[in-house]
């Protein structure tokens, strides 16, 4: 499924997923390391699911962005 880049601020992106059931959040700390968050609403096929992790560096916030949405997939999708 697709993500759009709903935010795009100072320090601070956020990713939606198509469905609009789940959603990243990328976000720098005033320590200089990135906070990166999944969250997977409810209503979402796969159900409801919150991850949370700092990162050392943009790189490694990126690409777990990346893994998180690959993974992020709806349960009715992954038998396509």
């Amino acid at each position: 499924m697709d993500w759009e880049q709903t935010t795009a601020e100072d320090g601070l992106e956020e990713w939606t997923r198509a469905d609009d059931n789940a959603s990243i959040r990328l976000r720098r700390r005033t320590d200089d390391q990135f906070a990166v968050r999944l969250d997977r609403l409810y209503q979402a096929n796969e159900g409801r699911g919150y991850e949370y992790e700092v990162v050392e560096n943009r790189e490694a916030a990126e690409q777990l962005v990346d893994e998180w949405q690959a993974e992020a997939v709806p349960a009715d999708e992954t038998s396509e």
